[in-house]
């Protein structure tokens, strides 16, 4: 089916692209010395130690806390690379799926703070939307490797 400009394997490519640069945005605007020195992972403590539902606690004290330098490298630079894996095109179908599982544990840390569910939704939809869309398929990595056909 052809639309205004564009089918509808483009649109999707547009879709992917516009998360990829999301995601890149994400990292940049990042204080990076305050990010890596505890500062972002010190403020998700805080939510994380005041959240509603107790599995959150203990999952964030089981998993990030132990850890809080060597997580905020991972949240930082996993969106580095969706950002860089998505606007390329790949390895897309992996991006989607990790974007949308970080989406999602971004939403589930946040649910009281409604400021951020906006973003966090959209991008979720905008993941599953690419993905079911098979976005990888035009302007991509994958598609001129012969990826995921």
């Amino acid at each position: 089916m052809q639309t205004i400009w564009l089918g509808g394997a483009e649109w999707c490519a547009v879709l992917r692209i516009g998360l990829g640069l999301w995601w890149l945005e994400s990292w940049r605007h990042k204080d990076k010395k305050s990010w890596f020195s505890g500062g972002g992972i010190a403020w998700a403590a805080g939510v994380a130690e005041q959240h509603r539902w107790p599995v959150v606690r203990r999952g964030f004290d089981s998993v990030v806390k132990p850890r809080p330098r060597l997580m905020a490298y991972v949240v930082a630079y996993a969106e580095l690379a969706l950002g860089l894996g998505l606007i390329a095109g790949f390895l897309t179908p992996v991006a989607l799926a990790a974007g949308l599982v970080l989406n999602l544990v971004y939403l589930v840390l946040m649910i009281h703070d409604w400021a951020e569910q906006g973003q966090n939704l959209m991008m979720a939809l905008i993941s599953a939307v690419a993905f079911f869309g098979m976005a990888w398929q035009t302007w991509s990595l994958d598609e001129t490797l012969g990826l995921f056909l």
